[in-house]
């Protein structure tokens, strides 16, 4: 195994560790955890491009390792109330719908690719949900925590318009041009 796949293993075994100890530990040690599985997000693709290591593994648990880690620190949120509900819902929605049609996507030898919004995504939603997190109530983080929160979720669902227009209706519409 190869260290960009170590380090999506790694987020991974780090995502029931966050859980455990979210609200059971000082939020320092829970944002600390979230952060270095943040980071790894970062590193294992830089590096498997990088060191051209991009495996199928990587290629498979690396977005599932993304959208998992993503959705439990946002059940956490939810349940101690620091973000509405509806925003775990309605990403948790998002990530199904990613994920069912990756898998038709795949049964047709088709891989899309993840696109910026996607990826702004997840940077944006990092920095909101560590702004977010249960500080010692410093009003100014929680209020550009919220806001950046609204811009990753918009990021988020523009991004799964244009990955259904890329996988879905841009071939159509080649084939029909063609």
């Amino acid at each position: 195994m190869n260290l960009p796949n170590l380090l999506t293993a790694l987020r991974i075994a780090l995502i029931p560790v966050l859980i455990g100890t979210y609200g059971r530990v000082p939020p320092a040690v829970s944002l600390t955890i979230f952060l270095v599985a943040g980071l790894t997000d970062c590193l294992d693709g830089y590096l498997a491009r990088k060191w051209n290591q991009i495996t199928a593994f990587g290629k498979l648990f690396d977005p599932l390792a993304d959208k998992l880690l993503l959705l439990s620190v946002l059940f956490c949120f939810a349940k101690s109330r620091l973000i509405p509900w509806w925003v775990l819902i309605l990403m948790a929605v998002k990530e199904l719908l990613m994920m069912s049609g990756s898998l038709y996507m795949l049964h047709r030898n088709v891989v899309v690719s993840s696109n910026y919004l996607g990826k702004a995504a997840t940077v944006v939603f990092i920095l909101a949900l560590t702004f977010v997190f249960p500080w010692p109530k410093e009003q100014w983080l929680i209020t550009m925590g919220n806001a950046l929160l609204y811009v990753a979720v918009a990021l988020s669902v523009a991004a799964l318009f244009v990955y259904a227009y890329e996988a879905f209706l841009k071939p159509r519409q080649q084939k029909e041009e063609g």
